[in-house]
């Protein structure tokens, strides 16, 4: 059996963090296929899982990727996000939009990583804005020319991008090249365009006779746009003509006497069928050619805001303000005149949020081709709804057809055995605390401090001690309801972005801040009454400039991390991926060196790190010589983790690239680099008892452990990282762990008996403990060896042990030896601070 650990345990929902809602979600599109290319060798599409862009109403944008390894087919933590693109402050997300940056690049099967797609958002105002996905910020900003942007789609080839614009009009940008420039104005209609859908596209009619001097231009105009619709705010949809720029046909929806209907979503099957969506909860399909009504559904009790369509354009999904999902399927009906006869049925719906539902997004997505060019995808495999909204949480669902006959189907995120929309089991994606799925929460442990950073500002909560039975009073009464907390500090801040890392020292002097362009550093001190007073080192954001390069106009940090003893400070820039470390014990803080490792991509083939460069792991003094050399093409990543070993000697950076690098603190010197993963790593950490020990953990829930003074892997640590499956498989993935100080420092042999050392790793919904010695065997490993039935609950005590008491915890740390802070933010005390949701009684009314 495992040792007890009994701890004191701080349950914090004091807190006031409020992740922000989602208005937006994004997949990227496919290729589309040759118009030459004959159905009868169109290839199935391989099962791959494309980049989920969420879009929040504080403006910033969450990159998610698939957490299963390259050909899997099931991941139980589905998708977990890797990198947030901060938004301008203040600001909102209304709509977002993936391009590939060069269609002619990519085979039909391809599915387009970050590098191969362009990025569009608008947030309510006439600014569109493309982000470089690479560096984390805004590439480049265009007008609309036309006053705020209501809506925005890609056309099927990528190479035009359509605004629906407060004055009336549609505008056509241009992507060409990788440009985005003012392309065509269509006519003006007197109301807002509040929903746009591009028609199917069509094979671009072409001589027969080529040359190969236009062969290339050929080859991008293969499919040609015809035609595009529009939903308006005056209770009518409009059908477009794309060469001409003015309206074909005018379809006109219900109203109410005196009121206008608002046509919140559209969207075009490849049949030409139009699907829209409106503020009286009406889903209706029209034909495109006559521009007639063909099935109305009252399917939704208010407005329906908006709808995606299945990967074979036989289903369409819609949800809005009644937080339903309804599914409607595109069937065959038995008797009448026509044979094999179709029509759309309302075949489910079901309630998985809690307000508003303001996105859906499903995967793999559908490309509106003819039917001679329809795509063919795994019919085993159950694709994914994504749906988010007012209640801030993704939540995915398979989403197989009720019509599917095939007996069985993989459910991507192994839920449950059923796929089916209506019987499948939902995954609600944890929301995270802070940007790039780190923790907004840091922990000060000498000082006893808790600090929250919020997207403009940041608070600060003292953990007051629990006195002893000797020290208590018999006759103090007065304070047995007093919380065991104060508030001491509350900070708003004068920022661009919203804020991307925050730090606070161990002893709670030190206190820094960062969004995409500066870094902020204050001093803390703390009066009389436990009132912390801050103040800020204004020379600080100039010392880091010079040690920046000339044209660098940000000190902004991705990641910031005290050292243990608080005399240290590592910043990971947001631009130029450099490693700088800031002396913080002299009169005033001083650059001691910069690191630009993480910009060399000689080392990367294929994004994956094989080797090291010779200086990494045979001749560390011949790498210093060369090692702030700039390459001749430096990369853009990112450097979302630091951390720092307990005596203050090593410091491990893992980028978005999942590379990892080492650092000796003591000489100031690169040490080694680590092989890299497929995946980058969630969270990095070093074992307190045994400084060289690097633990890695990924977001499949996967860990490992190197050796950085002996730049390997140990062999002792393979039964460690061979971790059961009701780990493994939990549905949230990690998001930190942390370790008992009071294992810090001691000895092996000391270690052995009287301490035992493990691991306590987190997510959002467990607290899990490990056990980290060199004698532990995995529970798994013992059970596959022996070949006898063990009870799995014995086994996995003896060095695994997990609870699922508290959720949604936001941090996880230990403020002393056996004292440990879990933070929680019940999403019950979130959901208080929104509006009261729609509901309508149906019964008892008179």
């Amino acid at each position: 059996m495992a040792d007890a650990t009994t701890l004191a345990l701080h349950r914090c929902r004091f807190v006031d963090f409020n992740p922000s809602p989602i208005t937006a979600l994004a997949f990227p599109p496919l290729p589309l296929p040759s118009p030459n290319q004959k159905p009868s060798t169109f290839g199935k599409q391989p099962v791959r899982f494309g980049t989920l862009a969420v879009g929040h109403a504080n403006g910033n944008i969450d990159l998610c990727k698939w957490t299963g390894a390259e050909g899997d087919l099931q991941s139980s933590q589905a998708w977990a996000i890797r990198t947030t693109l901060a938004g301008p402050y203040p600001s909102k997300v209304d709509s977002l939009a993936f391009a590939i940056r060069h269609p002619g690049d990519l085979t039909t099967e391809a599915v387009p990583s970050c590098s191969e797609l362009r990025l569009f958002s608008s947030g309510g105002g006439s600014e569109l804005l493309e982000w470089d996905m690479n560096r984390g910020c805004v590439r480049r900003t265009i007008s609309s020319e036309g006053g705020s942007i209501w809506s925005m789609s890609v056309n099927p080839a990528s190479n035009l991008l359509a605004l629906g614009c407060e004055d009336g009009t549609v505008r056509l940008l241009s992507l060409a090249n990788d440009t985005l420039t003012q392309f065509r104005r269509f006519d003006r209609v007197k109301c807002r365009v509040l929903s746009i859908a591009w028609g199917p596209p069509s094979p671009r009619q072409t001589s027969a006779k080529k040359t190969s001097d236009d062969s290339s231009d050929e080859e991008e105009d293969d499919w040609s746009d015809t035609w595009l619709v529009t939903g308006g705010s005056d209770s009518s949809l409009r059908k477009w003509d794309i060469a001409s720029g003015r309206a074909l046909d005018r379809m006109g929806t219900d109203k109410i006497a005196g009121e206008r209907t608002l046509v919140w979503s559209v969207g075009v099957l490849g049949d030409g069928t139009i699907v829209s969506g409106d503020s009286l909860g009406m889903v209706k399909f029209w034909d495109s050619r006559t521009c007639t009504q063909l099935q109305s559904f009252q399917a939704h009790g208010a407005d329906v805001l908006c709808l995606t369509v299945d990967p074979t354009g036989t289903a369409v999904y819609t949800s809005g303000v009644d937080q339903k999902i309804s599914q409607f399927c595109f069937v065959k009906i038995s008797g009448g005149e026509k044979v094999n006869a179709r029509r759309w049925i309302q075949t489910s719906s079901r309630r998985m949020h809690s307000h508003d539902v303001r996105a859906l997004a499903i995967w793999p997505p559908y490309t509106p081709l003819p039917s001679s060019h329809k795509r063919q995808f795994p019919a085993d495999v159950a694709p994914l709804l994504a749906s988010g909204g007012l209640d801030m949480s993704v939540v995915v669902t398979p989403a197989t057809l009720p019509t599917n006959t095939i007996v069985k189907i993989v459910n991507p995120i192994s839920t449950s055995i059923h796929s089916t929309f209506e019987d499948s089991y939902h995954r609600r994606l944890a929301y995270s605390s802070g940007p790039s799925s780190t923790s907004a929460i840091k922990v000060a442990r000498q000082a006893r401090l808790v600090c929250c950073m919020r997207d403009a500002g940041l608070g600060i909560w003292r953990i007051l001690k629990k006195p002893t039975p000797a020290e208590e009073e018999p006759d103090a009464t007065d304070d047995i309801d007093a919380p065991g907390w104060e508030k001491v500090l509350d900070m708003e801040l004068n920022v661009h972005t919203n804020l991307l890392a925050t730090a606070i020292s161990d002893d709670g002097r030190w206190l820094v801040v960062s969004d995409l362009y500066e870094s902020k550093l204050f001093s803390l001190t703390s009066a009389p009454d436990g009132i912390i007073k801050p103040k800020r080192v204004k020379e600080f954001s100039s010392l880091l400039s010079a040690h920046l390069p000339a044209k660098s106009t940000s000190t902004g940090a991705l990641a910031l991390h005290f050292t243990p003893d608080s005399s240290k400070l590592v910043i990971s820039t947001a631009v130029g991926s450099y490693i700088l470390i800031v002396d913080l014990g002299d009169e005033k803080p001083r650059v001691l060196r910069r690191f630009d490792h993480h910009r060399h991509g000689s080392s990367i083939p294929g994004d994956r790190v094989v080797t090291g460069r010779a200086g990494d792991a045979e001749n560390p003094a011949e790498d210093e010589e060369s090692e702030n050399e700039m390459p001749s093409v430096p990369i853009a990543t990112s450097i979302l983790r630091l951390a720092t070993s307990f005596d203050g000697q090593w410091l491990a950076s893992s980028d978005s690239h999942a590379r990892t690098h080492v650092y000796n603190l003591d000489s100031i010197q690169h040490h080694c680099v680590l092989p890299s993963f497929p995946q980058a790593a969630q969270t990095i950490a070093f074992d307190p008892s045994r400084n060289n020990i690097l633990i890695l953990a990924f977001p499949d829930n996967s860990i490992q452990l190197f050796d950085v003074e002996a730049r390997q892997f140990p062999a002792w640590a393979k039964d460690i990282c061979n971790l059961p499956k009701k780990f493994t498989r939990t549905h949230d993935h990690i998001l930190g762990v942390a370790f008992d100080p009071a294992i810090a420092g001691t000895s092996l042999k000391a270690a052995g008996a009287a301490i035992p050392r493990y691991a306590l790793f987190w997510g959002s919904t467990w607290l899990c403990k490990i056990r980290l010695d060199d004698s532990g065997k995995s529970g798994q490993k013992k059970r596959r060896r022996e070949g006898d039935k063990v009870d799995p609950t014995s086994e996995d005590n003896a060095n695994f042990k997990m609870v699922t008491h508290y959720r949604p915890i936001l941090h996880v740390d230990f403020l002393a030896p056996g004292e440990l802070v879990v933070v929680e933010r019940p999403l019950v005390d979130v959901l208080a601070t929104l509006p009261p949701a729609y509901f309508v009684h149906k019964y008892g009314t008179s």
